[in-house]
């Protein structure tokens, strides 16, 4: 399925997922309110000025957030130690809260810093 919006998306997730989507995207967008939201790569994604900032996604276990640079992971290590962290990639459980807080300075860096 290609999705056309943000909404699209997260309404074809498990219902398991889309409450911790949800919430995801209200941070994003409360971090990022002149950010343009996009679908990128078929997930959502969130641009200024035409630069790719942060993206979310739904796996059946976790959600993701992506374009977590080096960076981004050195300067929040401490609160990410619970979260599994990739290349690129954060990792946060379903049936973990959703650190919102978190989510939002890691979008206020990266905007920072793209």
């Amino acid at each position: 399925m290609s999705f056309q919006s943000v909404d699209e998306y997260i309404a074809a997730q498990p219902a398991a997922a889309q409450s911790a989507l949800r919430r995801v995207r209200a941070a994003i967008r409360e971090a990022l309110p002149q950010a343009q939201e996009i679908i990128a790569y078929n997930i959502p994604g969130y641009k200024l000025e035409g630069t790719s900032v942060l993206q979310f996604a739904a796996s059946k276990e976790h959600y993701a957030l992506y374009l977590a640079t080096k960076p981004v992971v050195e300067a929040f290590k401490d609160e990410l130690r619970n979260c599994t962290v990739g290349k690129g990639t954060i990792r946060f459980l379903y049936g973990d809260p959703v650190p919102e807080s978190l989510i939002r300075r890691i979008a206020q860096f990266r905007a920072e810093r793209t």
